[in-house]
């Protein structure tokens, strides 16, 4: 029943005023987010909260006899932080480094007290800090001491090798922000294929951008990041556009609730899993396994490739970034085509004459 105030003045209840204030649409919508901030929690402290090395490749080299007993001894650490094996000599472990087939290996000295820790900082200090400290434990139980030796070390300018990692979020936000920009301006579906298409040909133009930018920024304006200007260009470019074709397929098929679902993929999981704060050695096996599928993983890797390891070890990245730009252009054109197809009007027939 309505209230009066004053001189007839309808006044509505309080609860029709929070109906007014929070509709059903409005009130599912705040749901989802507070499920997306619980789920950015979770993954994050699940990801970071206890970084511990497990089954890192690592490479020992010594004469045949004590090789064996090293990677034995190495494989028997508690908690599994080494994948141990042997390496023919100190230059093909070097090579296997720099090919990131292995994050670090031990040259054993047979004629002296001291060995040689071959490591490469440039793919994550936290992880090259850690083979450090677990190496020089074992070797002190032995009586004996270590070398370090750093292939592959960070840039004075990129603390801790961060300095990637931020650099692939950044494209990353450019992304789906600029793709949920895109498609909310006008509605949150595209209405036919061909806005679709422009939506995606305007998103390369955006990709090509951010990409230079971020190169430009990061090399010579900054000089946090070594490396080919042109590869980390072309790398941006391919990473912005993978995350914006993917969030504007997510908004074609699910509406305005596909920008949570890019931000679950890429923000969500992808980020706490890149190997960004703590080398993919470092983390749980869910974050592990699902870091070099993700675009930040995969990002992060080849811009550490392309920084610190010459290029070397980038194909598969490339290849799964590749993967999102071309899946996600398909599923974006299929459901515009597909909504066209289900919102166009019958034909109406001729009358006869």
């Amino acid at each position: 029943m309505t209230q009066t105030a004053g001189a007839g003045t309808p006044r509505t209840s309080f609860l029709t005023e929070v109906r007014d204030a929070v509709t059903p649409r409005a009130t599912l919508l705040v749901i989802g987010v507070i499920a997306l901030q619980l789920l950015f929690v979770a993954s994050y402290v699940g990801a970071l909260h206890d970084p511990r090395p497990r089954d890192v490749p690592f490479g020992v080299v010594a004469p045949r006899a004590a090789a064996e007993q090293t990677v034995s001894r190495l494989r028997q650490i508690p908690g599994g932080p080494l994948d141990a094996r042997t390496v023919t000599d100190a230059a093909a472990a070097r090579r296997q480094i720099m090919n990131r087939d292995i994050d670090g290996a031990l040259v054993v000295d047979p004629s002296g007290t001291t060995d040689t820790l071959l490591v490469a900082s440039g793919g994550g200090a936290a992880l090259a800090n850690t083979l450090g400290a677990l190496t020089t434990a074992l070797e002190k139980s032995e009586r004996r001491t270590v070398r370090v030796v750093d292939l592959a070390p960070a840039s004075d300018q990129d603390f801790d090798g961060l300095s990637s990692f931020y650099l692939v979020v950044g494209w990353c936000v450019g992304g789906y922000l600029a793709a949920s920009i895109l498609a909310i301006s006008s509605g949150a579906r595209p209405a036919n294929p061909r806005r679709a298409a422009i939506r995606l040909a305007v998103m390369a133009l955006i990709a090509i951008t951010g990409g230079l930018g971020g190169a430009v920024i990061v090399g010579p304006v900054l000089g946090a990041l070594p490396g080919s200007v042109w590869a980390l260009w072309g790398l941006g470019a391919l990473i912005t556009f993978a995350v914006g074709a993917a969030t504007l397929a997510l908004q074609g098929l699910f509406g305005i609730v596909g920008i949570g679902l890019a931000i679950l993929l890429i923000v969500i999981a992808g980020n706490p899993s890149a190997g960004g704060a703590f080398p993919l050695p470092m983390l749980p096996p869910f974050w592990k396994a699902i870091g070099p599928a993700l675009p930040p993983g995969a990002g992060t890797w080849a811009a550490r490739s392309i920084a610190y390891f010459r290029g070397n070890d980038v194909t598969v990245s490339l290849l799964v970034l590749s993967a999102w730009a071309v899946a996600g252009s398909a599923v974006a054109l299929l459901a515009a085509s597909l909504r066209e197809k289900r919102h166009a009007p019958a034909e109406v027939s001729p009358r006869p004459v």
